[in-house]
């Protein structure tokens, strides 16, 4: 098993060079497009945005978990694109990631759609839910906060 860095780096879209760019996408489709059988148009044009911040943990073989992290407009954070590696889970990088968001912006509330099955997830890092399931592109999904 290879190391995984010990804190996550950030990067906004221009700090990103071609093949971590690369790399991170990647990921992405790996795990909601071809994993979870999902397709959907990954590139949505909000990794671009001045505001948006993109966080990872990488090893040997890449990044091994990421985040993204986008400016709503209400002052709110949103997360999203949370993913990790397969040949990563089961080590927690997902909650190191998040750990690190949420202490980075605690005077902010959070904002994010969780995949049903990891409301418990979410619910431990003290977001609750605030809205009924909704189906995107075929997965349930619950709407959920964290005030600061």
């Amino acid at each position: 098993m290879n190391q995984i860095a010990p804190s996550p780096r950030h990067a906004r879209w221009s700090e990103l060079d071609p093949g971590t760019l690369h790399d991170l996408v990647r990921l992405r489709v790996d795990v909601f497009v071809v994993e979870q059988a999902c397709p959907y148009p990954e590139l949505d044009g909000r990794d671009v945005e001045a505001a948006t911040e993109h966080v990872w943990l990488a090893d040997g073989s890449g990044p091994a978990a990421y985040l993204r992290v986008l400016a709503e407009p209400d002052g709110a954070i949103r997360v999203g694109r949370v993913c990790t590696r397969a040949s990563a889970r089961g080590q927690g990088l997902a909650r190191v990631l998040m750990d690190d968001v949420l202490a980075r912006h605690a005077g902010r509330r959070v904002v994010l759609d969780a995949q049903e099955y990891l409301v418990g997830f979410y619910t431990d890092l003290g977001f609750e839910a605030c809205g009924p399931p909704f189906d995107d592109d075929g997965i349930l999904h619950v709407p959920m906060r964290r005030e600061p």
